[in-house]
């Protein structure tokens, strides 16, 4: 596990500014300290690691969606997942938003806490399954029950291996492309 962590650390391109955005957004968040950029910047994250490979037309759509969105609303919503007692709180308040499905949620719950939210995908679903007692078929339209039952895989092998949630996940990327190999993206 701590060679894909180092792995990631060396090969990913993102990782510097991923990295930074895991130690400021945080608090950023929490403190309302943030511009409308930084929380389009999750957004356009959670495709944008994809490196291309993600669809243009569906990643496209989701941010517009986003970036149109009443910035008193996403203020609002951030502030809300942030104060939430749990993770279903937490992505529940963020829903409402244009664009933000449970996939994009997860991508915020990452930065407003690293040390508790993992963002799924089906990616970190397959590689989580094969690692945990998580069932391994993504489910064709994820729900909050459903990022309930991975986030509590992802936070017992986290656990086990005494990761944060933001090391798990450049572990199970990381593990992805080892497993499945570059030319799937």
């Amino acid at each position: 596990m701590d060679r894909y962590r180092a792995n990631y650390r060396d090969v990913e391109p993102l990782y510097a500014v991923e990295r930074e955005a895991v130690e400021t957004m945080p608090d950023a968040f929490r403190e309302g300290d943030y511009g409308p950029r930084d929380a389009e910047w999750v957004v356009q994250w959670y495709f944008r690691r994809f490196l291309g490979a993600y669809p243009d037309a569906e990643r496209r759509r989701v941010e517009g969606a986003f970036e149109d969105a009443d910035r008193a609303d996403v203020r609002a919503a951030i502030a809300s997942s942030c104060d939430a007692p749990d993770y279903d709180a937490a992505l529940s308040a963020l829903l409402d938003l244009p664009g933000v499905d449970v996939e994009v949620g997860s991508a915020f719950l990452l930065f407003v806490d690293p040390e508790r939210y993992q963002v799924v995908g089906e990616r970190e679903w397959r590689v989580l399954a094969d690692l945990t007692h998580l069932d391994g078929d993504y489910p064709d339209s994820l729900g909050v029950d459903d990022y309930g039952r991975y986030l509590d895989a992802a936070r017992d092998l986290a656990a086990r291996h005494d990761f944060t949630q933001w090391e798990l996940y450049t572990v199970l990327w990381r593990r992805w492309k080892d497993e499945y190999g570059e030319g799937d993206e």
